[in-house]
């Protein structure tokens, strides 16, 4: 990775409730690891929000590097899913699923950076990219009604919406996260991260 620079993930704050506002954009939160894939010369390196390259994501890996692309950078979530589309945290966690990679922004592509720029004309960009039979998925969006988008999502118990300015830049703070508070999945989520660590 000899040209690609190192990006800090978009940071997220949140908010106690959904909201409907003609300004923003809402998008499905999928329950994963957090990822940047760094793209370059048919190689991909997944790195997670803290800055740990994730090493047991190999067939993922080889997956999102066919992208039809020279150089990139992509944000998103590595997840695994059931028949229905929706992520499913325990079959990530002890890797008994096959992982997929939610792209949600493009940040980087072919040498130009793409930081600058609404996250409506990245999502355009990285939509294009998408190609069938790859694990690469393009997280799409609806506008304007974030309070249906919410209910909906909280019916079918997944973890909630991220609402995101549609003129944002990345590199700036505009992006809000609101959780489902019925989410099943996560209960006993500590105890599982905290079992995995005495066995480390």
């Amino acid at each position: 990775m000899k040209f690609l620079p190192c990006i800090n993930p978009a940071t997220l704050t949140r908010l106690p409730r959904p909201f409907d506002h003609e300004e923003w954009i809402f998008e499905i939160k999928h329950d994963g690891f957090r990822a940047l894939a760094y793209v370059e010369d048919g190689i991909c390196r997944l790195v997670s929000r803290h800055d740990h390259v994730y090493k047991s994501f190999a067939p993922l890996c080889a997956s999102i590097a066919r992208l039809p692309v020279r150089s990139a950078i992509l944000d998103g979530e590595i997840v695994c899913l059931d028949k229905f589309g929706r992520s499913v945290f325990d079959r990530l966690f002890y890797r008994q699923g096959t992982p997929y990679f939610y792209a949600f922004d493009l940040v980087w592509l072919n040498g130009r950076d793409l930081r600058a720029k609404p996250v409506t004309q990245r999502k355009a960009l990285l939509q294009e990219l998408i190609c069938p039979g790859l694990q690469v998925l393009y997280l799409d969006y609806v506008s304007s009604c974030g309070v249906r988008f919410f209910d909906l999502v909280c019916q079918h118990d997944m973890e909630g919406i991220v609402a995101k300015w549609k003129d944002g830049r990345y590199d700036e703070p505009s992006w809000v996260k609101i959780r489902n508070p019925s989410y099943s999945q996560l209960i006993n989520r500590r105890e599982k991260f905290e079992k995995r660590s005495r066995r480390a």
